[in-house]
């Protein structure tokens, strides 16, 4: 995929580029290390990992859409990684502002031999998120009794955010508004309701909203929580339009064999437990019945690079372009 743009302002430039990957994946400069991908692309084991995360992205895969698939091995999940850059024209040049990435999957049917469309969305990676949670923060929290989040929070983020996927760009390469699945909070508790839907299985309802989801609604996103067939607790499907109609069952499946994966290596506490959710479910990272992936991952790695890229935006974004940003985002409207 070449790169295109969309112009969301005189001086502001969205770009688009495709990346694929495979086990042969190494991350671009413009890629955030704390990214899922990014972080199983590095060290001696880095092309291992790949192909581990891959294989078991494609075993759920076709063990959910077992219809028609007697051997268990119709169809591969092939994944690009969408990385998208803002360019702003100002007095002092051009600057290319690493923004978004997020992976699109796609879908190759071996029976018939075509590529099927999948969804967008799936792991959601943001430099302006990350200086929100892991700068902004930590430093209006600090020395204060009570944790509380600065007026205004996520709005920024939330306009860029739907800019783009609003943008003629996205809609170009896109047809379907991105999903973007993430793991339950562990200080939040879900209940399990009647309804299971054929793909996505039981719903769950959480007590109440996390930081995230309002985080995240500041995006025009809307959560719900499902927990798949064989799948051992819910994940959270943060999505703008019908989550249960406007996806193909395939679409929705190459997103929760992909994030499933995902969760299943960095939070095996959660996704890889040995037990499956109660009706009454809080997930917790300090639950000890569960089982390692063949999948090397450094969490701790992962949380100092997140403040490490955090104050990268302040330093190359945040800070230098406040006034422009104050102003396109106080005019923004869609």
């Amino acid at each position: 995929m070449e790169n295109t743009r969309n112009t969301i302002k005189d001086n502001f430039t969205f770009t688009l580029k495709s990346t694929c990957l495979d086990e042969n994946y190494h991350p671009s400069s413009q890629t955030r290390l704390t990214t899922n991908f990014a972080n199983l692309a590095r060290g001696a084991n880095r092309q291992q990992n790949l192909r581990n995360a891959l294989n078991m992205i494609n075993n759920r895969f076709n063990a959910l859409a077992h219809l028609d698939n007697p051997k268990g091995d119709r169809y591969r999940v092939e994944l690009e990684i969408i990385t998208v850059t803002m360019r702003i024209d100002d007095k002092d040049g051009v600057n290319d502002l690493p923004m978004i990435e997020v992976l699109k999957t796609n879908i190759f049917d071996h029976k018939t031999g075509r590529h099927i469309e999948g969804v967008a969305g799936n792991n959601f990676s943001s430099y302006v998120r990350d200086y929100d949670f892991s700068v902004l923060l930590i430093e209006y929290n600090k020395d204060k009794p009570e944790f509380t989040v600065p007026e205004n929070f996520g709005d920024l983020h939330g306009k860029l955010y739907k800019c783009f996927v609003n943008s003629t760009t996205y809609k170009e390469y896109f047809k379907m508004s991105p999903i973007i699945c993430l793991s339950v909070s562990s200080n939040k508790t879900y209940t399990r309701t009647e309804y299971q839907h054929p793909v996505l299985g039981f719903e769950y309802v959480q007590d109440q909203y996390s930081l995230t989801d309002e985080y995240f609604s500041k995006m025009g996103l809307k959560v719900r929580f499902f927990m798949p067939s064989n799948s051992v607790a819910p994940m959270a499907f943060y999505h703008s339009g019908d989550l249960l109609a406007d996806y193909t069952d395939l679409g929705l499946i190459s997103s929760i064999s992909t994030m499933e994966t995902f969760q299943k290596i960095y939070r095996p506490e959660i996704y890889n437990a040995n037990s499956v959710a109660a009706k009454i479910y809080q997930p917790s990272l300090k639950h000890e019945d569960y089982s390692l992936t063949r999948v090397d991952y450094d969490r701790e790695e992962r949380s100092r690079l997140a403040v490490e890229q955090g104050k990268y935006a302040e330093q190359y974004f945040i800070k230098p372009y406040q006034d422009i940003l104050e102003q396109w985002s106080a005019n923004f409207a869609l």
